[in-house]
């Protein structure tokens, strides 16, 4: 018989020197060859080898064990450990079915690998199995079984039962005391973490490190901060906690000053500290800290780290300085998803949209995140026709919206008039069975209301379990802004009764509904009890609303003391509102005076010039609207055209005064018609009062019939059928002739009409509207 050509003492030699699959394939073909891979030991050489090196697959250590004819604990042990090593926890448990039919005894290394596996997969119910295994063997008394039990109920948010069993076991080590403090701590539970930190008969640094941790995370800055004083020995990861802390309670300056002080006691620092001190430069928008922090890690050498390189693409573009963020992009070569997706942000955030789109549609690979990033900025840079656009895109690729992506689309059919659209996208939520949190329910109420759909809005908030104060918000200035004012204050002292602290903008949607309805003294009374019983500091919009609800009172006198004796300086929408009174009650000195005023102070606001203008053209002072629109021409000043949208069969179509672009201009020219002779008919007259030019009565006429609105009016009763009611959207405020004609034509042709203005909805209906002529 041949001596075999491989034996312990040549394996023992040869195995440690492998450095790739080449050099350890012979090795292993004459085990085989050889039969040797059947002596227990070498086999279990062998094998431990192959999962303890990364060249390996484990796959392929898998085979390497099938061939094992008699495998002993140790060779069970040892795959069992290398597949929750690997994070395949699964294949641990079912290898450990296998070695319990093949009578194969477990022992006391087992278990804990086998809870370790049950733990990565946040099994408690499997979990609980092989507890009942550890018990039936007699496992039960090891410490290394008992801790990793106690590890895997807290990680499985068990602690009733982790808790049962640590105060089961006689003697407790200090891992024993880690494991159910850092189930606390997992837990978020600080009266019982604190306890257990209480108790404990040696405070090591780790157990002092999670209770910083657990102090940060739940606002406890100062109990964090005094902990760490008291700590005899500080780790880098106790820096790294109190700098997480500090960051993550928006205490970005202390954060900062922290990692100094950290660096000056020449700790040394890792990734995690130094993302963490990044997002605090990002929100203080300290660029140069950045930078010096930048130099640091290219000295330490840990710049190609892609957690690092993404927090530096953060923390530049977030102060502005797209260009380095696209220069550490550019010559990353170890990219990943969220490096694509915190670029895509970056060039958002500095408003380079295109740059943004080129980058998306260039990427290997799109996740929500980046559909979501690219949606949203879309929207925050009020491209809301692009924003349906890729949502469309989005659906037709069957990728499933989070609800940061149904947020935007929301609020891009609210700016459209996209109704339909909208309520698509609700029908979606519901059968999709997403959850409707705070924003997304404040987003689709808001929606609704600025569609003058009142009862789908009071539908959503009656239906969202999770109420915030914007949801309250949304549905009192929604239901103000839709006429029902007395529905508005109601829900207003309902909140209240509901334990609901009103903010700022609470007051801002209550004064509005005041002004709706010309509620002098009632907004005078909310006024006062902002500071008086709420303590909120009033702002300029709570001034600018009262302005506005004495000036359409037509109490301009006190509305201009009152902005003479604002505690801040007045804004632009505050003397417009004045200025806009002026004009509405025919006050046309005081309205001059404070136009030409405002104009010296203003120069390139348009709308100024536009009411100055008009007050001269109501007073017949042709000389004076010369001269004014001569001075916005020398200052390039622009009149906002007046532009109405309308939805119909899902498609926006958008008019502006005297528009005969349509596609169906010849049937809106027609419907118009139509439009004039039942108007006739009904007694209507034009109020050419609202034309501010220097022309005949009959060009006045002319110009009023092509308001935008009337356009979108006409086109509504041609392209939507009854009973559907005709919604449209207008960007300035509705002027009174064409409010006399929308009421009138309600009438003559029995069609709901909503008309939302710059302030508020008009819903007209038989002649009448719900502003009650008051707006």
């Amino acid at each position: 018989m041949s001596k075999p050509s491989i034996n312990l003492s040549i394996l023992e030699t040869h195995l440690p020197k492998c450095r790739n699959l080449k050099q350890f394939n012979p090795i292993l073909s004459q085990m085989i060859l050889t039969g040797f891979i059947n002596d227990t030991y070498a086999a279990s050489r062998i094998l431990k080898f192959c999962t303890d090196s990364h060249f390996v697959h484990v796959d392929f250590s898998l085979k390497i064990f099938d061939r094992i004819d008699d495998a002993n604990g140790f060779i069970w042990n040892t795959m069992m450990r290398a597949y929750v090593q690997r994070n395949r926890p699964q294949k641990a448990l079912k290898l450990y079915k296998l070695m319990l039919e093949k009578n194969a005894g477990p022992d006391h290394y087992t278990y804990p690998l086998l809870v370790q596996a049950c733990a990565i997969r946040v099994s408690g119910f499997e979990g609980k199995q092989i507890h009942g295994h550890v018990f039936r063997t007699g496992f039960d008394s090891d410490v290394y079984v008992q801790n990793t039990l106690i590890n895997m109920y807290a990680v499985c948010e068990n602690m009733g039962d982790a808790r049962k069993l640590f105060d089961e076991i006689p003697v407790l080590n200090s891992v024993a005391w880690n494991s159910i403090l850092a189930g606390y701590v997992r837990a978020g539970d600080v009266e019982k973490a604190k306890f257990v930190y209480d108790q404990m008969p040696e405070r090591n640094t780790i157990a002092s490190n999670s209770m910083i941790v657990l102090f940060g995370r739940t606002g406890c800055v100062n109990e964090a901060c005094r902990l760490f004083e008291e700590m005899p020995e500080k780790d880098m990861v106790s820096w790294s906690a109190l700098i997480s802390c500090h960051e993550q309670n928006e205490m970005y300056e202390e954060a900062l000053a922290k990692f100094l002080e950290m660096v000056a006691n020449g700790v040394m620092v890792d990734e995690v500290v130094l993302v963490t001190v990044l997002s605090a430069c990002a929100n203080l928008l300290a660029v140069q800290t950045g930078k010096l922090i930048h130099g640091l890690v290219v000295k330490i050498g840990t710049e190609s780290y892609v957690n690092l390189q993404n927090a530096f693409i953060h923390m530049y573009s977030s102060c502005g300085e797209i260009m380095a963020a696209q220069k550490l992009f550019n010559a990353a070569y170890n990219l990943d998803q969220i490096s694509w997706n915190s670029m895509i942000s970056g060039y958002l955030k500095c408003g380079l949209v295109e740059n943004a789109r080129t980058l998306f549609d260039s990427m290997p690979e799109k996740d929500i995140v980046s559909w979501s990033a690219m949606i949203s900025g879309y929207a925050q840079q009020d491209r809301f026709s692009e924003t349906l656009a890729l949502f469309q895109e989005m659906q037709l690729l069957g990728i499933r919206p989070d609800e940061t992506t149904l947020v935007s689309v929301v609020s891009a059919c609210t700016q459209l008039a996209a109704l339909d659209l909208g309520q698509w996208i609700h029908a979606y939520i519901r059968k999709n069975g997403l959850k409707i949190n705070v924003f997304l329910g404040t987003t689709l109420i808001n929606m609704y209301m600025k569609c003058g759909c009142v009862e789908n809005a009071l539908e959503v908030f009656e239906g969202t379990s999770e109420k915030g104060v914007s949801s309250w918000n949304a549905l009192i200035l929604g239901l103000a802004m839709n006429g029902l004012v007395e529905k508005s204050l109601e829900t207003f002292s309902e909140m209240k009764k509901c334990g609901v602290a009103p903010n700022e903008i609470t007051f801002i949607g209550v004064l509005g509904a005041c002004r709706h309805m010309g509620l002098v003294n009632e907004g005078r009374r909310h006024l006062d009890s902002m500071v008086q019983e709420h303590k909120i500091e009033r702002n300029v919009k709570h001034y600018g609303c009262m302005v506005d609800l004495l000036g359409r009172a037509g109490m301009l006198k006190e509305a201009e003391e009152l902005i003479e004796s604002m505690p801040m300086m007045p804004d632009v929408a505050t003397w417009g509102a004045l200025l806009g009174a002026c004009k509405k009650h025919g006050d046309h000195d005081r309205g001059e005076r404070i136009g030409r005023k405002l104009i010296e102070l203003e120069p390139d606001h348009d709308g100024f010039h536009v009411l100055l203008s008009n007050i001269c053209a109501s007073k017949g002072n042709w000389d004076d609207v010369h001269e004014i629109r001569g001075t916005m021409m020398q200052h390039g000043v622009v009149k906002t055209p007046g532009c109405s949208m309308i939805e119909a069969d899902g498609v926006v179509h958008e008019f502006l005064a005297g528009d005969k672009k349509h596609p169906r201009i010849k049937e809106i020219d027609a419907m118009l018609d139509e439009i004039a002779k039942r108007l006739k008919k009904e007694g209507y007259a034009p109020d050419t009062n609202e034309v501010s030019f220097d022309i005949d009565e009959e060009e006045k006429e002319t110009a009023l019939s092509r308001h935008s609105e009337k356009l979108a009016i006409a086109f509504g009763l041609i392209a939507i059928s009854p009973p559907s009611p005709i919604r449209i959207m207008k960007n300035l405020r509705i002027c009174n002739d064409c409010h006399m004609a929308a009421k009138l034509i309600s009438k003559a042709f029995d069609r709901d009409i909503v008309v939302r203005d710059r302030h508020l909805f008009h819903h007209f209906k038989q002649g009448s509207c719900s502003c009650n002529d008051f707006w």
